[in-house]
């Protein structure tokens, strides 16, 4: 399995976990899309310091070739992912009134 495969199927399970597992339904509300304006700026700058020094390299072979700022574009795939599976959670665990224990 190759980086793309994995990032598509993380957008994948994110989104079928928003819908069907979590049922916060966060992709249909600008509050999401506002957070994720906020957060993407930030996820694009730590990808750009991170593969342009070579602290982070992909082989050719493992992404479609398309990059965004230095990083392959399968990064923002995964970071949407992430994004969106956390704050499905959050949303998730703030109605059933999670409590973590000490």
């Amino acid at each position: 399995m190759i980086y793309t495969d994995i990032a598509l199927g993380g957008v994948i399970a994110a989104v079928l976990f928003d819908m069907y597992g979590a049922k916060t339904m966060l992709l249909s509300k600008s509050v999401f899309w506002t957070s994720y304006a906020i957060i993407l700026p930030f996820q694009l700058i730590t990808n750009w310091w991170l593969t342009s020094r070579n602290i982070v390299m992909y082989s050719p072979d493992a992404i479609i070739g398309r990059r965004v700022c230095s990083a392959p574009v399968e990064d923002l795939l995964f970071g949407f992912a992430l994004v969106l599976a956390v704050m499905s959670l959050w949303v998730y665990w703030g109605r059933k009134g999670f409590q973590p224990k000490d």
